[in-house]
């Protein structure tokens, strides 16, 4: 318990319960809406910010928020408009912008400093500037569920129908395209660059067992998120182990668990 009176495990603990909000809402519609792919792209894409960044000098967060950003809704707007296959468009930005962080990286002069705490996340060095950016997207994110959340179901599970309610699909399209590169950049820190993509889409898979409710679902992958958060922090620290790694390791194994208790139990 000693752990509670640190700061900086004070400030990864509100970092997870708040990450957790926000990719437990986006994940939730990525899962439904089958961007497991994009978001993997869009992830991979913020490393090329993560290289302009530090080419540059300048806040490599920021620079990986605008490429995310760029990225995400240049994918929607090539496979809507451009007659382009969306898991092509997805590939090639993929690609550049791991490739682009690459060259920048390299081009770099000196050392690259917190370079695998991007990669690999590491919770532990989250400052009160990253938790005040994500508490904001986190209450944006609340506040959009609370607005537009039939919308989101409708768009989520069947667009088509969904233009013919009237409702403002590529409105809602573009919107969540927008939130989950936000999402996907302030949550580099919990687990990094190559895990992300599991925090958005594991916690869902696991409530998805219970129920396919899509407001279940979210809270449920709110909490699963968090606890899963929790449990590899202090486990992480007496093993001395990466935090962001054993977050998913976690996770993976909560959902092969429940997988197979419930595959045993059916049986009976």
């Amino acid at each position: 318990m000693e752990l509670l009176g640190y700061d900086f495990f004070q400030n990864a603990l509100l970092g997870s319960l708040l990450t957790a909000i926000a990719c437990g809402i986006v994940g939730t519609y990525v899962v439904a809406r089958r961007l497991v792919f994009i978001s993997g792209g869009i992830t991979h894409a913020s490393f090329g910010g993560l290289g302009l960044g530090f080419f540059l000098g300048t806040n490599p967060v920021l620079m990986a928020l605008i490429f995310s950003v760029l990225s995400a809704l240049g994918v929607e707007w090539v496979s809507k408009t451009q007659n382009v296959r969306e898991d092509s468009a997805i590939a090639a930005v993929w690609s550049l912008g791991m490739a682009l962080g690459v060259l920048f990286i390299f081009l770099t002069p000196g050392y690259s400093p917190n370079l695998s705490a991007y990669l690999f996340g590491n919770i532990l060095t989250i400052s009160t500037a990253d938790i005040i950016w994500i508490a904001i997207l986190a209450v944006v994110l609340l506040l959009l569920v609370s607005l537009f959340l039939r919308e989101m179901i409708y768009v989520a599970f069947d667009n088509s129908f969904a233009k013919t309610q009237g409702l403002p699909v590529k409105f809602i399209e573009y919107m969540m395209m927008f939130f989950i590169a936000v999402t996907i950049v302030l949550s580099i820190r919990l687990v990094g660059i190559m895990l992300l993509m599991s925090l958005l889409t594991l916690p869902q898979m696991v409530a998805n067992q219970f129920t396919s409710d899509f407001r279940k679902i979210m809270y449920s992958s709110i909490v699963i998120g968090f606890l899963a958060c929790v449990i590899g922090l202090f486990l992480s620290y007496y093993i001395n182990i990466p935090s962001g790694a054993f977050i998913i390791l976690v996770l993976t194994v909560l959902f092969f668990g429940v997988k197979g208790v419930l595959a045993f139990t059916s049986r009976q």
